[in-house]
């Protein structure tokens, strides 16, 4: 699992590429509070290699609960900025800080 980050320099915006590469995976999405927890909202990309692969603009200065839906489960980001637990799912979610 991997989060990429790139700050732009003309406007508060960082380009976060999500890459995760599951075993033997066939749909896999970031679901999140930037995107309303919507899980047909951020689908993944899936590369040659096995891993699936997606870029999405967010805000600067903030910070974002997500996690990964790979085939309907729930995974977190083993290189998120840190955990936050949410009594909603009764689980820790991955914190992603721009």
């Amino acid at each position: 699992m991997a989060i990429k980050k790139q700050f732009l320099k003309s406007k508060p915006v960082c380009k976060v590429t999500f890459s995760i590469q599951p075993e033997e995976a066939e749909n896999v999405a970031v679901v999140g509070s930037f995107n309303g927890w919507d899980e047909s909202a951020t689908p993944l990309s899936k590369l040659k290699n096995g891993t699936f692969k997606g870029t999405i603009d967010l805000e600067s200065g903030t910070s974002y609960e997500f996690r990964y839906l790979v085939d309907g489960n729930y995974v977190n980001d083993e290189e998120a900025d840190g955990y936050a637990w949410s009594d909603f799912a009764g689980a820790e979610n991955s914190v992603l800080s721009l």
